[in-house]
């Protein structure tokens, strides 16, 4: 009776190991200049979870990455970019969105280093992102006297912490945009996508003269753990 027990106990906690979810929640951009995938962050639960909802609904499978700048971001996720009639080769676009916004979710821990995902937003005093659009940076290295000529200017006095100075002189990326536009997510593989996609000729509108269009998906739970368990031992 007891080894029956012993066996039974066994077997119920390798059973509640395998249910355990995984710790993040990870998505592939599919697009024909290649792919990445993204963790999206638990600090900011109203921004994952909405980018969740939307890519099981397939929300984003067709849209554009509509406005590119080359060593700042790729921006999509407007629904208008799939629509043949708005849509048309030199029309502008960016001002397609869902029916909500999401209030900021802004953390002193997410910056905009390379390789963020981030939401896009109109003009609003509350920086409450759109419901759908969003960018990845790309971004660039800074000098340490251009990090001071910021904080002087575009930051109006900030100051930016010294772990993340050395970031933005070593890994690069957009410091101005911090704590104006909420950052989810980041780029765990394939960050070269990114780097092609900012670098396709563009017109006037910064859109791509030839359509760049994605698919975004889930991953299982399973690829979701073995992720977690990856980076978690290339940490260390």
């Amino acid at each position: 009776m007891k080894k029956l027990f012993t066996i039974t106990l066994l077997l119920l906690t390798v059973s509640i190991a395998f249910a355990k979810p995984p710790k993040n929640q990870y998505v592939r951009i599919r697009t024909s200049y290649g792919d990445c995938i993204i963790r999206l962050y638990n600090e900011t639960p109203l921004h994952r979870d909405n980018f969740i909802k939307l890519t099981k609904k397939g929300f984003y499978n067709g849209t554009l990455f509509h406005r590119v700048i080359q060593n700042f971001m790729i921006q999509g996720g407007d629904p208008d970019s799939r629509d043949t009639s708005k849509a048309k080769p030199g029309a502008e676009l960016g001002n397609g969105d869902v029916k909500y916004t999401i209030p900021a979710e802004f953390r002193d821990s997410l910056f905009h280093k390379r390789g963020v995902l981030a939401a896009a937003r109109d003009d609003n005093p509350k920086k409450a992102s759109s419901g759908c659009q969003f960018y990845i940076v790309e971004g660039k290295r800074f000098t340490p006297g251009r990090l001071d000529t910021l904080e002087n200017t575009r930051l109006k006095g900030r100051k930016i912490p010294a772990w993340q100075r050395d970031i933005y002189t070593t890994v690069g990326g957009v410091p101005h945009l911090d704590q104006n536009y909420t950052v989810y997510g980041e780029v765990v593989t394939g960050l070269d996508m990114v780097d092609r996609i900012a670098a396709v000729k563009k017109d006037a509108h910064d859109r791509p003269t030839t359509n760049v269009d994605m698919i975004v998906e889930l991953l299982s739970k399973r690829e979701c753990k073995q992720l977690d368990k990856l980076l978690e031992l290339t940490s260390k």
